[in-house]
């Protein structure tokens, strides 16, 4: 009769810890910003030509209201207004209420699934789709801006705070889509609440705020956009305060680190179910 060790068995307690030890060598976890990457490159080719004529539409609409507000806007405080709103609404079409649908839709058709068996981190997918999203709205804010500034005769000379404006103001919007496509029960819904998000956007950004109600200005305090607008806004004068600036553009920056990770956690959550 003749001793066999037990790492040697099949059924081994052994056995099954070096086969798991020897799958984790072959098979390690992708890393964060290369699979970042990835998937924004991705989503950026396949999102190339089916959003643009959307980008066209968000682009003329943000136009077309700034046209319409200076038949009762004649300058000021209330033309750096609507023009720094009109602007965001760009961004908030997109990555808010886009990316709302683009996540109801993929969890709905079962996308979720493709991206669970690969070895990309949650955060990865997420931020990548916002990432991708937003990038979209570079030419259209821009372009309103520059058309409102002509319009109601602002000046030019502080255009690049857009280069801050954008990416924050994008990611605050974007992780907010994101999350309601993903906690939505149902495609429609996240839809819904995409539309009402960009239509908050607009009655909230784009009018005046000293022309609102007190409680309607506490609700445009807790939208995430509001502060990409109110430093936007600000740079408009003469002498612009930077501090003031600097603050609203960290307020946004700061909402969109959270949420990111709200969607983030709900890409998880609908990854799973």
């Amino acid at each position: 009769m003749s001793v066999v060790p037990a790492e040697v068995l099949p059924g081994s307690a052994l056995a099954v810890e070096e086969t798991v030890r020897g799958e984790a060598e072959l098979g390690p976890r992708a890393r964060l910003w290369p699979s970042l990457a990835a998937v924004y490159r991705a989503q950026l080719s396949r999102a190339r030509v089916a959003r643009i004529p959307l980008l066209f539409v968000a682009t003329f609409q943000s136009v077309g209201i700034m046209v319409l507000m200076r038949g009762v806007v004649d300058g000021g405080a209330e033309a750096q207004a609507v023009v720094a709103g009109s602007s965001v609404l760009v961004v908030a079409f997109v990555a808010l209420n886009l990316l709302a649908q683009y996540f109801g839709q993929l969890r709905a058709s079962g996308g979720l699934d493709h991206y669970a068996t690969l070895p990309v981190p949650p955060a990865a997918v997420v931020l990548g789709a916002a990432g991708a999203y937003a990038s979209f709205t570079v030419p259209g804010t821009v372009v309103t801006a520059v058309f409102g500034c002509v319009l109601f005769g602002l000046p030019l000379a502080h255009l690049w705070v857009l280069v801050a404006v954008i990416p924050l103001a994008g990611a605050a919007l974007a992780g907010l889509g994101a999350a309601f496509g993903l906690l939505a029960p149902r495609p429609e819904l996240a839809t819904v609440l995409g539309q009402l998000g960009m239509s908050a956007a607009l009655l909230l950004g784009v009018l005046p705020a000293d022309r609102m109600p007190e409680a309607v200005r506490f609700l445009r305090d807790l939208l995430p956009s509001t502060y990409g607008v109110e430093a936007f806004a600000r740079t408009f004068g003469p002498h612009p305060d930077w501090a003031f600036v600097l603050g609203d553009l960290a307020v946004c920056g700061v909402v969109g680190v959270v949420s990111l990770a709200v969607a983030t956690w709900a890409y998880r959550r609908a990854a799973v179910r």
